[in-house]
């Protein structure tokens, strides 16, 4: 086997024994696809993990900035208890709808608000209504934005919360110094934010398995 058919082989076997999808993650990826949005939501042992982070958390609030079809919304509200929130921000009206149909057919509409517009309107707004902190923000959106919204994730938590920024490898691209990319500088300028906030302690670890060579970074807020 090739050196991705393996990192495939071992991601299928961990999904398979602690995270398979079941009916209601199953449909909506199926409907995610039927509606040709991007193929780009987390893997199933992602998923998972994000689960686990807010249960660890206790979390009663969570932000997500980045809904896409709602596959990692669902993970994520799961581990709200019965008066727990789930804010999720997409720009897209059309990945919207597929996602509040997803998240309704899960049983977690009563939860989970899906708000639509460019995030860097939605949270001012957001932040205006002064909500309770949130106690876990995940971030997977445009990765330009990245430092805007990891800033804007600091505003809206308190000691002790968890923000995770997905998708921080870029495949290597994140040490290219000849890159220039948009996704590449607004990954760098996150990164480089967590290590130098005083706010935040941070780290970034890297992953291999049905989304290629990714990996994500993890920050709590201090104070």
């Amino acid at each position: 086997m090739s050196e991705s058919q393996v990192w495939d082989a071992v991601d299928a076997y961990f999904t398979d024994h602690l995270s398979p999808d079941d009916e209601v993650t199953s449909a909506a990826l199926r409907d995610s696809d039927a509606a040709e949005l991007p193929p780009i939501s987390v893997t199933a042992a992602q998923g998972k993990l994000l689960q686990l982070l807010a249960e660890i958390q206790g979390a009663r609030a969570i932000l997500e900035i980045g809904t896409l079809g709602g596959y990692s919304t669902i993970w994520l509200a799961r581990a709200l208890p019965a008066d727990g929130r789930l804010i999720t921000l997409e720009y897209s009206p059309k990945h919207a709808e597929v996602a509040a149909r997803n998240i309704a057919r899960a049983g977690l509409d009563k939860q989970v608000e899906v708000r639509v517009g460019p995030a860097l309107e939605s949270l001012p707004l957001l932040a205006d209504e002064n909500p309770p902190p949130f106690d876990l923000v995940f971030i997977d959106a445009d990765k330009v934005n990245n430092p805007h919204y990891l800033e804007w994730a600091l505003k809206l938590t308190r000691a002790g919360s968890l923000i995770v920024l997905d998708n921080v490898v870029r495949g290597g691209r994140v040490v290219d110094a000849a890159s220039d990319a948009d996704d590449v500088r607004g990954t760098r300028a996150a990164i480089e934010l967590i290590g130098s906030h005083p706010r935040l302690s941070g780290t970034a670890v890297q992953t291999v398995g049905a989304k290629g060579y990714d990996g994500f970074a993890l920050a709590r807020v201090l104070a």
